[in-house]
């Protein structure tokens, strides 16, 4: 298989520069020249090559927006295109937790809701519901994934980027925190 050598971070550096003033097809010769390099990176972020996919576009979006900012003298090019695409991944898997946390509360809260067991209960769900909503949010998602879902503690760690201890942690202070709660006047 042949191997695709990179340009000349010179040349890549003279691209970008044309990309400053507006140059459309200095983006599409920068595009051609460093985007397989740029997805594999958000590609080992993500784990999903649609997500990478949409993620190098927002790259290049970016790079035409600020083009004019790049210093060669501070970088090289291909530093500073990874970079930038290293920061968009981040921030793809940021926003898919954030959306996998409100999903799973929102979730857990219509379940709460759920009144067929009856007026008691709908009461004991409505001020688990409360009680809940003033744990941390870590310690939530942590509570509701691990004991409605059942999750194990290497999942959430890994879902949080945290080791097993530190899960075992928070599972355990919002569990004093929901019992104190709920056990309040």
């Amino acid at each position: 298989m042949p191997t695709v050598e990179a340009p000349a971070d010179a040349e890549l550096a003279r691209l970008i520069g044309a990309v400053a003033v507006g140059d459309r097809a200095a983006l599409r010769a920068l595009y051609d020249a460093t985007a397989p390099k740029l997805l594999g990176i958000i590609l080992r972020i993500l784990q999903d090559r649609s997500a990478a996919e949409d993620a190098l576009q927002e790259v290049f979006v970016r790079v035409w927006q600020r083009a004019a900012t790049y210093d060669p003298e501070a970088a090289p090019t291909l530093v500073w295109l990874s970079a930038i695409a290293r920061h968009k991944a981040i921030d793809r898997l940021r926003q898919d937790k954030a959306a996998r946390l409100t999903q799973a509360d929102e979730q857990w809260l219509e379940r709460l809701a759920d009144g067929r067991d009856g007026e008691a209960d709908l009461a004991r769900r409505d001020a688990l519901a409360q009680c809940l909503e003033a744990v941390e949010p870590d310690q939530r998602d942590c509570l509701v994934l691990a004991y409605c879902e059942g999750w194990s503690r290497e999942e959430l760690a890994a879902r949080h980027d945290r080791p097993v201890s530190t899960i075992k942690t928070w599972l355990r202070r919002g569990l004093i925190g929901l019992r104190n709660c709920l056990e309040a006047p």
